[in-house]
């Protein structure tokens, strides 16, 4: 990966040539911010760097064997660990990230910039919750208490430390606090606030912002040439500066089906405003026990998903109440299909819904029965809507 085949953050590509260029390479690092950015490109082009024979001020060279090696990610002295599941088996097997490494490898190299839920269709985990077992904290103190195979740096990159267990996050702060010698870690994380904070206060935080909207317009028009110039800027300004957030509303806005999670918010306060109202009661009822059971069935990974557009919903029907379409960040259908709804979405009720929300996601992460949780979240949406 060459730092200049990655879209903008042209200061954070600085700050690292920076610590090259000085000698003062934090061993341990993390990569900060939202899905879609460029923080895995970055660290993996970061990585080709310091490893690259002949580097120039800007870039390495990508063409030594050492740089070739690693745009393949064959690299001997390049590891990674992300997010797996474990699959059903009657033996006792020991799940790790190497069983997955041909995958990650090719969803980097196909796509570039991904999330996890790409990643999680891409192994057949979309009804799975996915995490970095303890087992794989055995197998990254292995391979870096190994002598590098080139006469330089071993680099472990990473990918979503959140979704580390806890034993896992403890045996890796031995390592963080005491790395081997010749030893990068490169950690890409979205939600560091879930990570212990003594791995935390042990790392150097490099912060990735969010892209321009005319980068993710052009990134758009390359990948998808059938999008005009509008919608390629109007998308830009709905993703919120990630591109992969980008690429699922251009999807979403060309297939002719309403996608499910615009679908179930709707029907998931229509309903609540029905029995809220004595109207139909049973019928309503019904419907928001029948809506519980069906998204029940779909993975936690999805419902946390779901739950979480809810929110952004809920907080983009507010903001269109105030007439400032410049901070309203919907598509044209979800304006359409929710507009009704939007006088429902008061100062009044519009904190204790989120907070609903919140608790019910909350809830689906530690691993909380999803037809009770839901049926629940729907139940105290009536009270408060």
């Amino acid at each position: 990966m060459l730092f200049r085949d990655i879209i903008g953050q042209e200061r954070v590509k600085q700050q690292l040539l920076t610590q090259a260029h000085t000698g003062r390479v934090a061993h341990a690092q993390m990569f900060t911010g939202i899905g879609g950015v460029g923080k895995l490109k970055l660290a993996l082009a970061f990585a080709q760097y310091l490893a690259c024979e002949n580097p120039s001020e800007t870039d390495s060279c990508g063409q030594c064997a050492q740089c070739l090696q690693m745009q393949r990610l064959e690299h001997p002295d390049l590891h990674f660990a992300f997010p797996i599941y474990k699959k059903e088996s009657s033996s006792s097997h020991v799940w790790v990230c190497d069983d997955y490494l041909g995958d990650f490898k090719k969803i980097i190299l196909e796509k570039g910039y991904f999330s996890q839920t790409d990643w999680n269709e891409q192994i057949g985990a979309t009804q799975k919750q996915t995490l970095i077992y303890e087992a794989e904290s055995d197998e990254i103190l292995r391979k870096l208490s190994l002598k590098p195979f080139y006469d330089g740096y071993k680099t472990l990159i990473l990918w979503l430390p959140e979704k580390m267990n806890v034993q896992c996050q403890n045996k890796l702060l031995k390592l963080i606090e005491e790395p081997p010698v010749k030893t990068h870690l490169l950690f890409v994380s979205e939600k560091q606030d879930t990570i212990l904070p003594t791995i935390l206060s042990r790392v150097q935080q490099i912060s990735v912002p969010t892209l321009q909207e005319d980068n993710i317009a052009t990134y758009l028009r390359n990948a998808m040439p059938y999008l005009s110039v509008e919608q390629s800027f109007e998308y830009a300004h709905l993703a919120h500066g990630s591109i992969c957030e980008a690429v699922r509303i251009a999807r979403n806005e060309q297939d002719t089906n309403e996608p499910a999670f615009l679908t179930a918010f709707y029907d998931l306060f229509a309903n609540a405003l029905k029995l809220k109202r004595g109207k139909e009661p049973f019928e309503s009822i019904n419907n928001l026990r029948k809506w519980a059971d069906d998204w029940a069935k779909e993975g936690r990974e999805t419902l946390k998903e779901l739950l979480q557009y809810i929110q952004n919903q809920l907080r983009e029907n507010y903001i269109a109440s105030f007439a400032e379409p410049e901070i309203n960040y919907q598509t044209n259908r979800e304006k359409e299909k929710l507009n009704i709804l939007q006088p429902y979405f008061k100062t009044s009720n519009i904190l204790k819904l989120m907070n609903i929300l919140s608790l019910a996601q909350q809830h689906i992460e530690q691993n909380g029965n999803a037809r009770i949780v839901l049926f629940d979240m729907t139940l105290k949406i009536t009270k408060d809507i």
